[in-house]
């Protein structure tokens, strides 16, 4: 059965899967990601993890993986196949495409965790039919990806996307990138939980806590949570009037509260609006497959271009 490898690497684990030509996950596997044993380690430690997949493939269906695709953290150069930064994985300019094709003997695609998750939102998920769609991931900070006709625009220079940089609040809170009031800094997962956790006064408390403690009408949390709506609404409302999206897909962490978030977060978009199209505001489908997902696009998106006759390299 012809298959493809796809790998998606976060800080703390890998989730991995064989593909189907239909997007079938065939088989699934998950490991941690060992950052603690250093960049060298976790590297192979993909390099390893791939290779068993691909003789997992080889015993069960009979022949090794057509082509694989891998996504990855940080700031990726997917023209070519380098992983140029990673702070949690401790990594700099590592020529990962080219690495997995010669330890693999296939082509591999290379590809940002959050833009290839939102290429499966926008092509088998949420976002499926929307000939312009914004995938928004709302986690330990805030990415986006930004869907046109079926694929994912990179930028220039990878960097198409960053919504969690937007400056919503000119002067405020500092952001590790440098600005002040960056829109991560309000409305990401990690930033409800740490302001929830310092109102209740519990250091274990997260964003999901904060949720509940919404539905419960606590009024500290309340006020936390609309702070955070009203600076998503804010960069949301500046990302559709550059991107005119017909479709907005909101995931992550904090994507999990349901209508919690998404009721006052699609009145408050409709609230600010003024000549802009609305876009339908929806919640992504797929959850924590949907790295994976994407990487197998990637990956038969790559056959289509080479017809698996070469080795990228």
């Amino acid at each position: 059965m012809r298959h493809v490898i796809a790998l998606d690497v976060g800080g703390t684990g890998m989730k991995a899967a064989l593909v189907g030509a239909d997007g079938a996950l065939l088989h699934r596997a998950r490991r941690p990601t060992g950052r603690e044993r250093g960049p060298d380690a976790v590297v192979a430690g993909i390099l390893d993890f791939a290779a068993e997949l691909r003789e997992h493939g080889v015993r069960r269906f009979g022949g090794p993986a057509a082509a694989a695709g891998v996504a990855v953290p940080g700031i990726v150069d997917e023209r070519n196949g380098v992983a140029t930064y990673a702070a949690n994985l401790g990594w700099r300019d590592v020529p990962l495409r080219a690495l997995l094709a010669d330890r693999l003997g296939v082509p591999v695609a290379l590809g940002h965790d959050v833009r290839t998750g939102g290429l499966a939102e926008g092509r088998i998920g949420a976002g499926r039919g929307a000939d312009r769609f914004l995938f928004v991931a709302l986690g330990t900070g805030i990415a986006g990806a930004i869907g046109v006709d079926g694929r994912v625009e990179a930028g220039a220079h990878g960097f198409a996307g960053e919504i969690g940089h937007i400056v919503v609040r000119p002067g405020g809170t500092p952001c590790p990138c440098g600005q002040h009031g960056c829109l991560e800094r309000f409305a990401s997962a990690a930033a409800v939980g740490e302001a929830w956790a310092a109102a209740c006064g519990d250091p274990e408390a997260d964003a999901a806590d904060c949720a509940k403690a919404v539905t419960s009408g606590a009024p500290d949390a309340t006020r936390i949570w609309r702070t955070a709506v009203d600076a998503l609404a804010d960069g949301l409302v500046t990302a559709l009037t550059l991107l005119d999206p017909r479709t907005l897909v909101i995931g992550g962490g904090l994507a999990e509260a349901g209508e919690t978030l998404f009721t006052p977060l699609r009145d408050a978009v409709r609230r600010r609006v003024t000549f802009q199209k609305l876009p339908e505001i929806v919640p992504a489908a797929l959850g924590d497959t949907a790295g994976c997902l994407g990487a197998g696009l990637l990956a038969w998106d790559l056959l289509d271009t080479t017809d698996g006759m070469e080795v990228t390299p």
